[in-house]
């Protein structure tokens, strides 16, 4: 399978080349030229097979030859070795879990399998991976322990001070090997902007073999494909065929998977993007009218996000009927306040406990229903991380109520390992010049 930049469709890249380079030098994003749709015989019958046997058909079909089948086998069934359960709370009301991995977060998915197709690609002698990652909370630790120990690769993490829990700090610095945290006074959106400037600086890339673990990655989108033709087949063994998706959105990478799911032939009737009060996408498909923004610090931090890099994309996937993409896709926006009211909501009606990310999803699934339910359509919100990362944001009755894992647990006894950084490129620059 070849791929070819969203700013310039004439690039013809392999996949090894746009997993390496991450981002053109355009600054355009890797897209395939071409995406396979899955046969039906196997659509119709997904409910037959495993996640991880789902997982290596997907990802046989969008990878082409590029990977041995035996190869590839390996890689996914090693990194996807967790569950992702969907779970009834009402009558067309499924909430699909994607927090069951090591870092406790959906992430898990794309850097697990990200870091196995790097290491994969990487031949004895070549000159050391150098992968940079800008986190607004959980990429940046399932980052990390996909990357843990892995041979002739070095990951650095920017993170914004102050913005993300307690926890995903402790997930991103104090790995120690091979993983370098550096804790960047300003936003998400100036961290990304300082790994984005470093892949077109020269000087870097000369010195430096530079690639990204940010979804802008093509590695990281393909493996978030495969969640949601899992909970397509959970759903069918229960006679349900027709399904919606809420997805909590802030790069919109998450949402971006499933739309190339749902081109690859997985049957959606409809996509919901449900942001916090950085509604850059929401304001769009409203009014037609795309205006990024400074990002907005806020209970769910990881949707802190004011110019998500994989619109351009979703865009693209879109650019022959850009009015399918406003049929298919309805962007919904809630403030601090309406996210605790919908935890609340959710723990005082269904016994559960969602993350602040999660709680959005459901609000805007809720909304959603309430103008358009369908008794044959099931509306499935995702939930992307482990309630557990936001102990700050419940009240007393429902944090006392969280389980914590013991992986959690064994973090806190660990020590902080991080470099603080300004925002200006110039020191990130500086630091990576001066920490070979």
């Amino acid at each position: 399978m070849q791929y070819y930049s969203t700013n310039n469709p004439s690039t013809r890249v392999s996949f090894k080349e746009a997993v390496f380079n991450s981002m053109p030098q355009d600054k355009g994003l890797y897209m395939p030229v071409s995406i396979p749709r899955l046969d039906d015989k196997f659509l119709n019958n997904i409910d037959q097979y495993t996640l991880p046997e789902i997982a290596f058909h997907v990802a046989k079909n969008i990878l082409g030859n590029d990977i041995p089948d035996a190869d590839l086998k390996a890689i996914v069934y090693d990194a996807i070795s967790f569950l992702a359960p969907v779970v009834k709370l009402e009558d067309n009301v499924f909430v699909l879990e994607l927090w069951h991995g090591p870092s406790l977060a959906f992430k898990d998915f794309g850097a697990r399998f990200m870091s196995r197709i790097m290491s994969y690609f990487l031949e004895k002698g070549e000159k050391q991976l150098d992968v940079l990652v800008a986190t607004s909370g959980d990429t940046g630790g399932a980052v990390a322990l996909g990357f843990l120990g892995v041979p002739n690769t070095r990951v650095t993490i920017l993170y914004p001070k102050g913005k993300v829990s307690d926890i995903q700090e402790q997930q991103l610095t104090t790995n120690g090997q091979n993983i370098r945290a550096l804790e960047i006074d300003g936003t998400f959106d100036d961290c990304q902007a300082l790994v984005k400037q470093a892949f077109t600086d020269a000087e870097l890339n000369e010195k430096f073999r530079l690639t990204s673990a940010n979804s802008i990655n093509i590695a990281r989108l393909i493996p978030q494909t495969f969640y949601y033709f899992n909970a397509y087949a959970q759903l069918l063994k229960q006679g349900i065929s027709k399904v919606i998706f809420s997805v909590p959105s802030g790069n919109f990478g998450n949402i971006g998977a499933g739309l190339l799911a749902w081109k690859m032939g997985l049957p959606v009737e409809h996509f919901i993007a449900a942001t916090n009060v950085n509604d850059t996408v929401p304001e769009f498909l409203k009014t037609g009218v795309y205006q990024p923004k400074p990002s907005v610090a806020t209970l769910s931090n990881a949707m802190d996000v004011g110019n998500p890099s994989n619109w351009v994309r979703i865009a693209d996937l879109f650019k022959a009927d850009a009015n399918a993409l406003t049929t298919l896709i309805t962007g919904y926006s809630y403030n601090d306040e309406q996210t605790l009211e919908a935890i609340k909501f959710i723990n005082d009606n269904y016994n559960y406990i969602a993350c602040p990310h999660t709680a959005i999803a459901w609000q805007a699934l809720r909304d959603w229903q309430q103008d358009n339910y369908k008794a044959d359509v099931a509306g499935v919100f995702l939930s992307t991380a482990h309630p557990c990362k936001f102990p700050d944001v419940y009240p007393e009755s429902i944090a006392a109520k969280v389980e914590v894992p013991e992986q959690v647990k064994e973090l806190a006894k660990k020590e902080k390992q991080s470099a603080a950084l300004g925002k200006d490129f110039e020191g990130f620059k500086e630091f990576l010049l001066g920490n070979e």
